[in-house]
């Protein structure tokens, strides 16, 4: 009988996919001074995008730069509603293939919300 071979399985991490997560910063940011609060949430996200996507490069999108910050420095929103996209870097120069682009969606109830898979649009 023929030894067996076995398939090399391609990696999931080099595609390109797109999800939605709802991200609870107030657990995140417990304890966190005032001062501190919306930066450190900003830099909750980046991780959170880092673990889920398996990407070391992570960008912000200005919305939802903009909805951390809408209530100032120290009131951070409880929750936030995220579309997390790993995408190809353009950037021939970059040490990265791929980088994860956080998108704001907006949403009034977290209720019942699970991760969800999003075709691309692309």
């Amino acid at each position: 009988m023929a030894p067996k071979t076995e398939k090399k399985s391609r990696s999931t991490i080099n595609e390109v996919v797109t999800r939605e997560y709802s991200i609870h910063i107030h657990r995140r940011i417990k304890g966190i001074g005032a001062k501190k609060r919306a930066p450190r949430a900003i830099d909750e996200i980046k991780k959170f995008a880092k673990i889920q996507m398996k990407t070391e490069d992570v960008r912000i999108d200005t919305k939802l730069n903009k909805f951390i910050w809408s209530k100032g420095i120290k009131n951070v929103p409880f929750r936030v509603r995220v579309r997390l996209s790993r995408r190809r870097n353009e950037d021939e120069d970059s040490t990265h293939k791929l980088y994860t682009l956080c998108t704001y969606v907006p949403c009034t109830n977290f209720k019942g919300l699970t991760n969800v898979n999003v075709d691309s649009e692309e």
